[in-house]
């Protein structure tokens, strides 16, 4: 089988990295051993723990819940990818793209490393849906209601056309999941809808 790419997608608090863990476990199980996740929020959160002047401005925009700037989020989740991924079988991908220009650079890094057998999974969960779970989840850049706004009407903004580019995508299969289910259900209908 040749080596599979996963996209996962959908508003902050849908669940991507939860799923994506619940499908590497779900791969284990079957005997596979081979993953590479690059997880780009993750990624990025350490960046902005730094104390440099990049670190700075970037840790400023993400308090206000703002969008960071293309060269930015290429550079963190290019430069994961470049030191980190070794031809892994599985690539799981969560946090990125999040605008249209991003998801083309994606695809000149996977088409870089070979990759064509693209999935991409959107976790749909309504704006009410994300802000409760946003807020049930208390993480550090979760906590100020003006920034989850913000957070909210970027995806609308942004991500919404990211996703409109993936669903017509003649060369992407593209899944979309309803995210408002129970962990177990959502993690059930993407290995369905995979067919493993």
């Amino acid at each position: 089988m040749n080596n599979q790419a996963y996209i996962f997608i959908g508003r902050s608090a849908s669940g991507k990295g939860t799923q994506v863990n619940k499908m590497i476990d779900f791969l284990k199980q079957k005997g596979e051993s081979d993953f590479f996740h690059l997880e780009a929020g993750n990624s990025f959160r350490d960046f902005i723990s730094g104390d440099g002047y990049s670190e700075k401005i970037a840790r400023e925009i993400s308090e206000k819940g703002e969008l960071q700037p293309e060269f930015l989020s290429v550079w963190a989740w290019g430069n994961e990818m470049v030191t980190k991924f070794k031809g892994n079988k599985f690539i799981f991908i969560d946090g990125t793209p999040r605008r249209v220009i991003e998801a083309k650079i994606l695809e000149s890094a996977l088409d870089f490393y070979g990759l064509d057998n693209i999935n991409v999974i959107y976790i749909k969960t309504s704006r009410q849906c994300s802000i409760d779970r946003m807020k049930e989840r208390k993480r550090d850049d979760d906590v100020k209601e003006e920034s989850i706004q913000e957070r909210m009407n970027w995806f609308e903004k942004e991500v919404s056309e990211v996703i409109d580019y993936y669903r017509s995508h003649k060369n992407h299969n593209f899944i979309e999941i309803d995210g408002e289910q129970s962990i177990e259900k959502v993690h059930q209908d993407i290995i369905n809808v995979l067919d493993f």
